[in-house]
């Protein structure tokens, strides 16, 4: 019979002065001086803690905490006396964010027009992001002239703003084009979106003027890139849709070789009558040896 499962937190935030809580590491001297840092204190500042603090009770009546630190700090910076924070049953700090996962621009987007349309001012969110307003207005009007298909795809990768700016100067369907070549590569850096950009066929685009005049190409020039993209691009593809079929083989070859070369006679041979053989079985078996993950990773 399987035991019910454990339940980790005390159901309840609950409200503990910020004298209580002792802190498990010291802050790096350079996180009060970063950027997060800084956002962090000014969310704190402007809306109050939104996610609270994880502790866990100790004898004397004091609290260990588990997770929060740069929270902590920051409130003790801004004389807060009071937290809100949620009790674990143990005290074991190491499985706190274990896995971070960055917010996505996308989402990051979604989050902000949320807020503005339930009434939260730019102003008040700039301050509490400790941004520009001008910072707030762009990630509010990221999507506009995005293809629906494109904000979907993208919609959980680490595309810059840079990236999206390009992208609008495409029509939808060659935007779709893209966002699928920058998730095949996994590239979602601006400089490639721009190199995309600048292979991009004139009717592709909604200014083409414009694009030709920024590249500073001719046209022979730009036809001559457009053709080596979409060579390259093939080429991508092609090699895509074999490369597990590739390193399927490479495995059970290299495996095969590496038992071949772990018998000593065999090696013998092979560095008597046919050395160059020997080189490259032990370079295949090398390459793909540092490949594969450590298994005390």
């Amino acid at each position: 019979m399987t035991k019910p499962v454990r339940i980790a937190f005390e159901p309840e935030v609950v409200t503990l002065p910020v004298d209580v809580l002792l802190p498990t590491k010291a802050l790096p001297k350079a996180v009060p001086q970063s950027v997060k840092y800084s956002r962090i204190a000014a969310s704190i500042a402007e809306v109050g803690i939104i996610e609270p603090l994880s502790v866990a009770r100790q004898k004397g009546g004091v609290y260990l905490l588990l997770d929060g630190h740069v929270r902590l700090s920051a409130l003790r910076e801004q004389g807060t006396v009071e937290a809100p924070c949620i009790i674990a049953h143990d005290d074991e700090s190491f499985t706190y964010n274990k896995r971070v996962n960055r917010l996505a621009v996308i989402q990051e987007h979604y989050m902000i027009v949320r807020a503005l349309d339930r009434g939260v001012s730019e102003e008040k969110l700039a301050r509490a992001l400790n941004v520009d307003i001008k910072v707030i207005r762009n990630k509010r009007h990221l999507l506009r002239g995005i293809s629906q298909d494109v904000a979907e795809l993208l919609k959980d990768k680490q595309v810059g703003h840079v990236a999206f700016q390009k992208l609008r100067k495409m029509k939808p369907i060659r935007q779709l084009e893209v966002a699928e070549l920058m998730v095949s590569a996994n590239n979602f850096t601006s400089s490639y979106a721009k190199a995309l950009l600048a292979t991009t066929k004139p009717e592709d685009l909604h200014n083409p003027d414009e694009q030709r005049k920024a590249t500073g190409l001719s046209t022979e020039q730009m036809e001559r890139l457009e053709r080596e993209m979409a060579e390259l691009s093939a080429d991508y593809k092609e090699l895509e849709m074999s490369y597990g079929d590739d390193m399927l083989v490479l495995v059970v070859a290299s495996g095969f070789l590496e038992r071949l070369l772990g018998k000593p006679e065999i090696e013998r041979f092979l560095q008597t009558r046919h050395p160059e053989f020997l080189v490259n079985f032990k370079s295949i078996v090398q390459a793909t040896s540092l490949d594969q993950p450590s298994a005390t990773g």
